[in-house]
């Protein structure tokens, strides 16, 4: 259930609306439903000899505002409190008698009329359509006061959470004030009209929020803006300094033919001039190029290496968010520049889900906790490096590293869910629990040519040698034992553990080193994870058509888990000699 609060200053017209027609003839048998003393006039059921409605309504507009008229210039000029309240397309068709109580629980709620107040104010809700009411209500009470009405839009949420509880509806998650404004009904009404599948308030901040991912500059970041074919209008001081932005769509105009625009701050809570001015400044990506992985691979592309380097960061702020430390607010920032620069640059077969995973996500990324020592560098450089290396093919060593990247954000979601969850954000924790299943379906897309390439290398190992590497697996991860010989779902995980073997690690010791990262309760497939863990960390192509090489440092590797600052206590080793100890560690990257 949805309550929407405006205020006004015409009750006679905004009652025309409510019993007229509607914009597209979507109000039928417009009636009240209730009202302060329960025998207000109705324009839409006058039982009466000859009714006229026009006379009625006129009647009705009167007695609503007979008190805003005796208090004078005390009324506030604003005197009109309106509030659309919606039930969610599943649920059941309230009665009459259910939306009174609905109203009359609100307009307690918020303090305009409570229950055995004789001087509460005067109001009437209104029901045009099976799904809501309208509540419109003048703001003078009948001691000619002003109602104190602090906090109206969290309290009528707050009893609509409990009116859904008790009438059995849709429970909804409780709003914190800082999610996005909603396209209003004219916005909606026009996009259908004009064609367009989402409004241009949605496409804007879509826009916006992909302009700012890893961006360095405001320069870059308003000539991304233009770039991608948005208009933009900058404020500035006298001083010649920028105080703030506006971007509308091309095509997009009001009735007098002007572009429609919209600052920042009217498509999302931090995208605001100041508040981007802020990350930028938190969070100054490395504007140089790519960090180098394996500067010897030249098989690896670009958008391979991007995926690689991001993947080891995106492990170090799941580490973070571990921590229940109010700094991970930073990195939920930063996560979300990352899944937008993915989404931009993913193959077609992964680009919808990735996309949506990145729209879920950006509702998780604001809430009133607030980072004091923010530092998103190295997440905002790794959604840049990925932006810079340009879109991935989508097969080969990029679809590969695609699949290993989104794996690991599977992780990074859930373990922002939690975090959110700690601390009571309802919406965010379910907006992150709804990018993971995004992110999901993304994986299974992206993942199933190489590890199905995979699997078949892991039957084809000699049978003495996967005999080796199951055991090794069921030592590790008890919870998989099978019968040796008989289990299939460590195909995968068995070809891995012998190329790394071959590039010069040992598999015990590397197979531990993976399960330690990170705990993987929350993990859809251990096996996949793991798969892709050591893949990184032992710098194999993430494609098993690539050929193996020895393993080089890794500066993307993922922090230790016994440091859970997120930082290092000790450097990194060299890498192996050619001939390895098989008792030694494999080297720290």
């Amino acid at each position: 259930m949805v309550p929407k609060i405006r205020r006004g200053s015409r009750t006679h017209g905004l009652l025309v609306y409510l019993y007229g027609p509607g914009k597209r003839d979507e109000h039928t048998d417009p009636h009240l439903v209730g009202s302060w003393d329960g025998f207000a006039p109705d324009p839409g059921r006058d039982t009466s000899p000859d009714p006229d409605p026009k006379v009625t309504l006129a009647r009705l507009a009167a007695a609503l505002d007979l008190r805003v008229k005796q208090a004078g210039d005390k009324a506030p000029a604003q005197h009109v409190w309106h509030c659309s309240v919606r039930t969610d397309p599943g649920d059941r068709t309230l009665t009459d008698d259910e939306w009174n109580t609905v109203a009359r629980r609100l307009v307690h709620a918020v303090n305009l009329a409570p229950e055995g107040d004789p001087d509460g104010c005067r109001w009437i809700a209104v029901r045009h359509a099976d799904d809501h009411i309208h509540i419109l209500a003048t703001m003078v009470r009948g001691d000619l006061r002003r109602p104190r009405m602090n906090y109206d839009f969290k309290k009528a949420q707050t009893e609509c959470r409990r009116i859904e509880q008790e009438m059995g509806l849709r429970r909804l998650k409780p709003g914190d004030g800082t999610g996005a404004k909603t396209p209003t009904s004219a916005e909606r009404f026009k996009a259908e009209r004009t064609g367009r599948p989402e409004t241009p308030r949605e496409t804007l901040r879509e826009a916006v929020r992909q302009a700012v991912a890893g961006a360095a500059s405001e320069a870059e970041f308003f000539a991304r803006l233009r770039g991608a074919g948005l208009r933009v209008k900058l404020r500035h001081a006298p001083s010649g300094d920028v105080l703030g932005y506006t971007v509308a769509l091309p095509g997009d105009r009001n009735r007098d033919r002007e572009p429609v625009w919209f600052a920042g701050s009217t498509l999302a809570p931090d995208l605001s001039y100041p508040k981007i001015q802020r990350r930028l400044a938190d969070g100054t990506p490395d504007a140089g190029p790519l960090p180098e992985v394996d500067s010897s691979r030249a098989d690896w592309s670009l958008p391979a290496r991007g995926r690689r380097t991001a993947t080891g960061i995106a492990e170090r702020a799941a580490v973070l968010l571990d921590t229940d430390d109010d700094e991970a607010a930073a990195q939920l920032v930063g996560v979300g520049e990352l899944l937008d620069a993915v989404a931009q640059t993913s193959p077609a077969a992964t680009r919808a889900e990735l996309g949506a995973a990145a729209r879920s996500f950006e509702r998780a990324t604001r809430s009133h906790v607030r980072a004091e020592r923010a530092d998103t560098r190295a997440i905002r450089s790794a959604a840049r490096g990925i932006i810079q290396a340009g879109g991935a093919l989508g097969r080969g060593e990029d679809g590969g590293t695609t699949a290993m990247l989104v794996s690991t954000l599977v992780l990074v979601a859930l373990a922002a869910a939690r975090w959110h969850s700690a601390r009571g954000h309802a919406q965010q924790a379910e907006a992150s629990r709804q990018a993971a299943e995004h992110l999901r379906a993304a994986y299974r897309q992206a993942s199933a040519a190489p590890m199905q390439a995979l699997r078949d290398q892991g039957r084809a190992l000699p049978e003495a040698q996967r005999r080796t590497y199951e055991t090794t697996i069921r030592a590790a991860l008890p919870e998989n034992s099978t019968r040796v010989g008989t289990n299939t779902k460590n195909d995968a995980l068995a070809a891995t553990l012998a190329q790394a073997e071959q590039a010069g690690h040992d598999p015990k010791a590397l197979l531990q080193e993976a399960i330690a990262m990170r705990e993987l309760d929350t993990a859809e497939d251990v096996n996949d994870v793991l798969v892709w863990r050591l893949r990184r960390l032992a710098q194999l192509p993430a494609h098993p058509g690539e050929a193996t090489r020895r393993p080089h440092v890794d500066t993307s590797r993922a922090t230790p888990p016994a440091n859970r600052t997120g930082l290092r206590t000790t450097p990194p080793a060299s890498p192996r000699p050619a001939a390895p100890d098989p008792r030694s560690r494999p080297p720290h990257r």
